[in-house]
């Protein structure tokens, strides 16, 4: 699972100076639960973002469809819209399927001779619905914020993210999961695997603090483990 974004931008009469200091978001979880009437099942947040978090990635990536790409027309663009431009980009549901993997490839093999890690993903149609319908609602929140001019990105199916989840799914069933609660190894002794692998959904917001309380949970148990003697218990029984 990699989490579906969307994200519009609209461009203010005056100057909005969010670039100074430490950068603040603020996040509205409106749309965070799902709902029937929408047709689709996924739901997440739309987070209020300067630009595109710095003057050269908003002048590579964050200018409207029509404007100019080159020249002084460009140019005198950045400068006078750059500190005037607000981006809603949301955060949102990414439906986990059994076809979407992480395999060794059978015939592609990497420097040192040995087969390429292969990722099979293609995105639900669930998801497509809800990028639309996000992207919806950040055209309306530029509206009502009073934007003069506004645009949404092209709902796309996701083919990168910074935020990647799922392969070594929680559980308690070692036929169909990779990790117990405490993110241990079902099938390799003391082997802990803590980090997104072991999610079962995708979630509705970024993963870093759910990951990081994994870790602390799973941390806790290695070190009562290891003070009552269990934690090498366990791999002597399973080497054996």
């Amino acid at each position: 699972m990699l989490g579906g974004t969307a994200s519009a931008s609209g461009i203010f009469d005056e100057p909005l100076n969010e670039f100074k200091s430490v950068m603040a978001t603020r996040a509205i979880e409106d749309f965070y639960d799902s709902d029937t009437k929408r047709g689709f099942y996924g739901g997440g947040r739309i987070d209020g973002r300067w630009g595109f978090m710095g003057p050269i990635g908003y002048a590579l990536g964050g200018l409207p469809p029509d404007a100019p790409l080159w020249g002084a027309g460009y140019k005198n663009f950045v400068k006078e819209n750059f500190n005037r431009t607000m981006t809603c980009q949301s955060y949102m549901t990414s439906l986990p399927l059994e076809t979407n993997n992480i395999t060794l490839d059978p015939d592609v093999k990497d420097a040192w001779g040995l087969p390429a890690m292969r990722v099979t993903y293609k995105e639900h149609p669930d998801g497509l619905k809800v990028k639309q319908y996000f992207l919806e609602r950040s055209l309306e929140i530029l509206e009502a914020a009073g934007a003069k001019k506004k645009w949404g990105n092209p709902v796309r199916e996701t083919t990168s993210s910074g935020h990647l989840m799922g392969t070594c799914r929680m559980g308690n069933d070692p036929k169909t999961s990779v990790v117990d609660k405490f993110n241990r190894a079902h099938d390799v002794p003391n082997l802990f695997i803590v980090d997104g692998s072991s999610f079962v959904t995708s979630g509705r917001n970024h993963p870093t603090c759910t990951i990081e309380a994994l870790a602390f949970r799973a941390a806790d148990d290695i070190v009562k483990s290891a003070k009552n003697g269990s934690l090498f218990q366990r791999s002597a029984v399973k080497s054996a």
